[in-house]
């Protein structure tokens, strides 16, 4: 079997809600193949599609449904005041905030084309993260308990996570992903308890913050994750 083929599209900054259902259609369009194709013979199978969504989001936390709601330090008075969306959602994992100067990415795939491995999946997000940071010269890596991707405490600096994955899957196909903050407003972490972490000597960063820059380049860098992501998934960006 060759390379898996997989659309990239670039949905640039579109609302929360809007880009939930649209991978929500592209998720149902996946599973609703790969019923059609159950029990026919290959001749006559259609092919299975795989898509790469990267967006951003204007101001939003999305709680996942392990999480919890004190996690959120906001009311409804005051996220409205402060134009901030709030949705609680199907991914894995506890509360974070998306928003302008992030790479969202949503890879839309049927791992049984691929491997059927969650754990294997989300180490393969995290590693494009990680490979990416280091053409920047930035080392980073895992810590054990935790999902996504941390700095190492530094000086004055504690553990910093740069990039938060939630994935959910229905019949091996995915959806959600991660979120990787390149020229994040660290400020809006302040209104959470981030993924409901409450240790002192961890906090969250951004690529800007570590390169001492107001901003980088995120096209650029959407460039990087992509071929790392097709590198370590053996997928061609079509």
């Amino acid at each position: 079997m060759g390379k898996q083929k997989v659309k990239y599209l670039d949905l640039g900054r579109i609302k929360y809600k809007e880009a939930w259902e649209y991978q929500t259609n592209l998720h149902n369009e996946l599973k609703e193949i790969k019923k059609y194709n159950k029990d026919l013979e290959k001749k006559e199978r259609k092919k299975q599609k795989h898509y790469l969504l990267f967006c951003d989001h204007p101001h939003v936390y999305t709680l996942g449904k392990s999480g919890s709601m004190d996690n959120l330090l906001l009311n409804e008075k005051e996220l409205n005041e402060n134009e901030i969306d709030f949705y609680p959602i199907n991914r894995g994992g506890d509360i974070t905030y998306h928003g302008p100067g992030q790479i969202i990415g949503y890879p839309i795939l049927d791992l049984d084309l691929f491997f059927n491995d969650i754990h294997k999946y989300v180490r393969i997000i995290e590693e494009a993260i990680i490979r990416t940071l280091k053409e920047y010269g930035i080392a980073s890596g895992r810590i054990e308990g935790y999902s996504g991707v941390w700095l190492e405490a530094n000086g004055n600096n504690p553990k910093r996570k740069i990039c938060a994955v939630g994935i959910h899957l229905s019949r091996w196909v995915t959806m959600h992903g991660f979120a990787f903050n390149v020229n994040t407003d660290l400020s809006m972490f302040q209104n959470i308890i981030p993924c409901g972490i409450v240790d002192k000597d961890k906090t969250v960063t951004s690529l800007a913050f570590e390169l001492g820059k107001e901003k980088v380049d995120i096209m650029e860098v959407k460039e990087k994750v992509k071929f790392h992501l097709s590198d370590l998934m053996n997928f061609e960006i079509i």
